[in-house]
């Protein structure tokens, strides 16, 4: 569910350190336990498929994790930055020291390559302003989990009105992505 819900939101979403590292020490005790096996048994081909399975869907996350990254460093950065106490992180140590490093890296490439050779007035640049924002107006397909009571969507036009909506348990829904952002963080929605 975090793979799919990940692949499929617009932004960041709230990173899963600790099923990331269940999913490893699991697949790394299927492997030792496999090594164990008979050779030439129809179950150990059948398990290899699951791992090679298990295994396919930890890297296609992480890597939708770190596409997202790198594709919205500064705005992602500046969210971790900002939050609250209390507030669960979107990027886990490692992914915080890589968005840190690829800016840096940015930033470095962009002075020796081209703003050096600016006028001075021009030699600053905002990556804030300059690095496009995740699209939170795009619409996504999702299914409810939870029922939900009185979800405010937003109008398209200006000339509709706001109006609520009850999301009923096991729908489904193509809806702007912002209006059930909160719903897909607390695991509502998928």
């Amino acid at each position: 569910q975090a793979w799919l819900n990940e692949k499929f939101a617009p932004e960041l979403l709230e990173s899963k350190p600790e099923i990331v590292e269940c999913v490893v020490e699991q697949l790394d005790h299927m492997e030792a336990n496999l090594k164990r096996a008979k050779r030439g048994d129809l179950k150990v081909s059948v398990h290899r498929m699951e791992i090679e399975r298990i295994r396919y869907v930890l890297i296609s996350y992480l890597r939708c994790r770190l596409v997202k990254i790198e594709k919205f460093f500064p705005h992602v950065l500046e969210k971790e930055k900002s939050r609250a106490e209390g507030e669960p992180s979107i990027l886990s140590p490692e992914e915080f020291a890589f968005a840190e490093e690829y800016m840096a890296n940015t930033e470095t490439y962009l002075k020796n390559v081209a703003l050096k050779h600016m006028p001075p007035n021009l030699q600053k640049v905002s990556l804030l302003k300059s690095v496009p924002k995740p699209n939170l107006d795009s619409f996504v397909f999702l299914r409810v989990l939870e029922r939900q009571e009185n979800i405010l969507v937003e109008p398209e036009m200006d000339e509709q009105r706001e109006y609520t909506i009850d999301l009923e348990e096991g729908s489904q829904h193509l809806i702007r992505y912002k209006t059930v952002a909160p719903l897909v963080a607390s695991g509502a929605v998928r």
